[in-house]
C-alpha cells in the first residue's frame, strides 16, 4: 500500500491490522481482476499443465505475461510449479485447494454473467441509445 493511503487511513483512525487487510484486498482483486489470471485459473481448473499447454490454451497470451502470471499466482499460493528431475526438464503449474476455490468462484461468476447476459446487453444498447449524441 502506497504511504499516501497508509497516513490517510491511519489519520482516520483505522487500525494498522485493518490497513493491512485493505491492502490485501486491493492487491487480490487486481489479481483476480486481471483478465490472464481468470484464464490461467480456468486453464488449470482441468488438471495440471505444462506451461506449452497453458499457453495454448489462452489465445492472445505472450509468453512473458504468462511467466509474469503464472509466478504471481505461485507466490500467491493458488498455483504450485513443479519441476520434474527428468531429460529434458519437465515442469508442471496446479492449483492449490486455494486456488481451486478462487476456480469454483471464477466458475459461478461465469455462470452469473452466462443467465443475466440477455440482460445486460440489453440494458447496456438501452443506456448507449439514451446517452448518444445526437448531431
Amino acid at each position: 500500500m502506497d504511504s499516501t493511503l497508509r497516513a490517510r487511513l491511519a489519520a482516520a483512525g483505522v487500525d494498522p491490522e485493518c490497513a493491512t487487510t485493505i491492502e490485501l484486498v486491493r492487491d487480490l482483486l487486481a489479481r483476480v481482476g486481471d483478465k490472464w489470471t481468470v484464464l490461467v485459473i480456468g486453464a488449470l481448473a482441468e488438471g495440471p499443465l505444462r506451461f506449452t499447454a497453458v499457453h495454448e490454451r489462452i489465445a492472445g497470451v505472450s509468453q512473458r505475461m504468462l511467466g509474469h502470471t503464472l509466478r504471481a499466482l505461485t507466490r500467491d499460493g493458488l498455483v504450485t510449479r513443479t519441476a520434474h528431475a527428468e531429460v529434458p526438464p519437465r515442469v508442471e503449474y496446479a492449483l492449490t485447494p486455494l486456488g481451486r476455490s478462487l476456480a469454483d468462484t471464477v466458475a459461478h461468476t461465469v455462470r452469473w454473467v452466462q443467465e443475466h447476459r440477455t440482460e445486460i446487453l440489453h440494458n447496456r444498447e438501452r443506456f448507449d441509445a439514451d446517452t448518444a449524441v445526437t448531431p
